[in-house]
């Protein structure tokens, strides 16, 4: 079902880069929009991953320097019949981690120093079998289309508005223009983000079953939460909403409709319920 509303979701996110197109250049702009998506995909497809590793800080780290880190890793990527992703460590002291690339075979898994210093056996295995879900379910993938297509929508209405489109009495009036402007992006936004929440809620579930149960990522989460409300994290929005959870900035002000994560609470009951059926 998360996989059938994350499809609907990108879905609609492409309609409205196509009907944004359309209602500032009609069929030509139409065209345009979809050009224009494709070419921004093709680079997100391709640099994404180092993108978001520069971003971050993340420098790669070796066996020899994080044996546990591991240990874990060739366990579950061996269980999970998955490649060894490429492994980067960030020097940061709050707990959080990430994986990017544009497939199994070409992906990364970033932690934080603070997350291995924190984190007991149990609760690495919990967070590392949520990244390896992610990179199993292609939710790289997913989360870098619907990003760039977001981006697109909000550049065409930022031109369509300056520039122009449609028919004269839209031109004159301008008010079309304006709730393009405002109202295009934000639809956007808020599709881009029922994408993200839904991917963390199926890496939740696929890294339980993954481990065999969701004590350890339960009590990953807990801690997590309770130490990124205290230590901030110098990451970019567009690397932050690739998080296990959402690192505190300034940006996180904002009322929760914007988080890109679902809120903590509810992941962690949902995993709880995970105990009662199994």
């Amino acid at each position: 079902m998360k996989t059938l509303k994350t499809a609907f979701l990108l879905t609609a996110l492409t309609l409205l880069l196509l009907f944004l197109g359309a209602a500032f250049g009609g069929e030509r702009g139409m065209t345009i929009a979809l050009i224009f998506a494709v070419l921004m995909n093709g680079t997100a497809y391709f640099f994404s991953d180092k993108i978001a590793l520069m971003s971050s800080g993340a420098q790669p780290i070796s066996k020899e320097q994080a044996p546990r880190l591991y240990e874990v890793m060739e366990r579950l990527a061996a269980k999970s019949n998955l490649p060894m992703p490429k492994m980067y460590l960030i020097p940061q002291p709050a707990p959080n981690a990430f994986a990017t690339g544009r497939n199994p075979s070409h992906a990364s898994v970033a932690v934080t120093q603070g997350l291995l210093e924190l984190m007991d056996d149990e609760e690495l295995e919990g967070v590392i079998a949520h990244e390896l879900s992610h990179v199993r379910n292609y939710d790289i993938l997913t989360s870098s289309i619907a990003a760039t297509i977001a981006g697109a929508i909000t550049w065409l209405a930022r031109m369509g508005f300056w520039f122009g489109g449609g028919s004269d009495r839209e031109r004159s009036s301008g008010l079309t223009g304006v709730l393009m402007l405002i109202l295009a992006p934000l639809a956007a936004l808020l599709l881009q983000l029922g994408i993200s929440r839904q991917r963390e809620y199926q890496a939740d579930a696929s890294g339980a079953r993954m481990v065999g149960h969701p004590y350890g990522l339960i009590r990953a989460l807990e801690k997590l939460g309770a130490y990124n409300q205290r230590i901030p994290m110098d990451v970019p929005p567009t690397t932050s909403a690739l998080m296990i959870v959402a690192p505190l900035s300034a940006g996180q002000i904002f009322s929760s409709l914007f988080s890109t994560h679902p809120p903590l609470a509810d992941r962690i009951a949902q995993l709880r319920a995970m105990t009662v059926t199994r």
